[in-house]
């Protein structure tokens, strides 16, 4: 594959735009050639090295999976504290659809993919294995897995760290969760380089970006807002995109062009799937807001239950969700499938926020009428 000079400065200009630095940067591909290359032979270093602990580098990259957030950790923190729960989705929500934004304007590569289309590695091939979770076909730059775990997780820990500080007022005890986060966020980086889903300094850009809209989106949580205000937000996240994606279509960019790569270079045709695919990110974002506003409209405040039944919610919320999670959908057409995903992420908020809670309220009721 010949190397698109202008698509590659693209994430050059991201690279030093997150680093601080805008200056002037030459548009020669030998240098991002150079930035891959390094990227390459660090994961199959990391391989070769932690070959061990593939299982564990495996689970890492799938707790930082972007619907982890949704479908693990909202309900665990939702019943802990309604707040933080509430402020998952919502951060969750926009952090990957600004990471897909971002992924349409930068055209960031994938290692799996670049080793072989770059021509570089014909008589000197890296020693590296791809994995089922390696074959995601949007581009590559930022991670979106390192992006919104560290949003979404800055929004826990920060909670934590107050809530130790204001009872303990230990600073090192307001600490932990902090370091807590920056081993949660180091793995998670490192299991999307030897999966070889990402090249180091697109996880970088993620966790910097991350960053910075969980410090920012944790402080505009919408909590008791009408349901317009959901409705408008996701409408806004769908179309929003859709016409984005029309318009660079229409100025000659293909978009699809990753997904064409992935099915080329991935090295089990069944390990592309629809629900790693751009617009299937778009939709769950869209979908979950909406299912947020319609939760929230429909019972407002939630129910104060004690926390046994609290754990009863957790445990029916999880087996709900995993249901959900692995119910398959039909592919074609592709707008039937991108349909129903979307309604699939909408019930999400509305099993965990209402309707569990709703049956364990009746049952402890009728429990302690009886």
């Amino acid at each position: 594959m010949t190397v698109n000079p202008e698509l590659i400065s693209c994430e050059r200009i991201f690279i030093h735009l997150i680093c601080g630095r805008l200056t002037f940067i030459s548009t020669h591909p030998s240098e991002m050639e150079t930035i891959y290359s390094q990227g390459v032979w660090m994961a199959e270093a990391l391989q070769q090295r932690t070959r061990s602990y593939e299982d564990f580098w495996l689970v890492a990259s799938h707790m930082g999976d972007p619907k982890a957030a949704v479908l693990l950790v909202f309900p665990i923190v939702f019943y802990v504290h309604r707040r933080t729960g509430i402020a998952i989705i919502w951060v969750a929500a926009l952090s990957e659809w600004l990471n897909l934004v971002l992924k349409w304007i930068l055209f960031g590569e994938r290692p799996y993919w670049w080793i072989g289309e770059s021509r570089l590695f014909s008589k000197n091939p890296p020693n590296v294995q791809q994995f089922q979770s390696t074959c995601e076909t949007g581009p590559g730059s930022p991670s979106g897995h390192a992006m919104v775990t560290s949003a979404v997780w800055w929004v826990i820990v920060s909670s934590l760290a107050s809530y130790f500080h204001a009872r303990t007022g230990s600073k090192v005890l307001a600490a932990v969760p902090y370091l807590f986060y920056a081993v949660l966020l180091g793995c998670v980086s490192l299991s999307r380089i030897f999966i070889l889903a990402h090249f180091p300094h697109q996880v970088i850009a993620g966790l910097l970006t991350g960053v910075i809209l969980g410090v920012y989106l944790n402080r505009t949580v919408p909590e008791f807002r009408p349901l317009s205000f959901f409705l408008r937000y996701s409408m806004t996240l769908l179309f929003g995109a859709l016409l984005l994606h029309a318009a660079l279509q229409n100025i000659g960019i293909d978009l699809s062009w990753s997904i064409s790569l992935a099915k080329r270079w991935c090295s089990h045709s069944e390990w592309i799937r629809m629900d790693t695919a751009p617009f299937s990110s778009l939709n769950r974002d869209a979908g979950v807001l909406l299912g947020l506003g319609l939760a929230q409209y429909w019972k407002p405040g939630g129910w104060a239950l004690p926390w046994i039944p609290r754990t009863l919610c957790l445990a029916l919320s999880s087996m709900a969700l995993h249901y959900i999670s692995s119910f398959p959908l039909p592919t074609v057409p592709p707008l039937l499938f991108y349909s129903l995903f979307f309604l699939k992420y909408t019930i999400v908020p509305l099993v965990v926020m209402v309707l569990v809670p709703g049956f364990v309220h009746l049952l402890t009721a009728k429990t302690k009428r009886d």
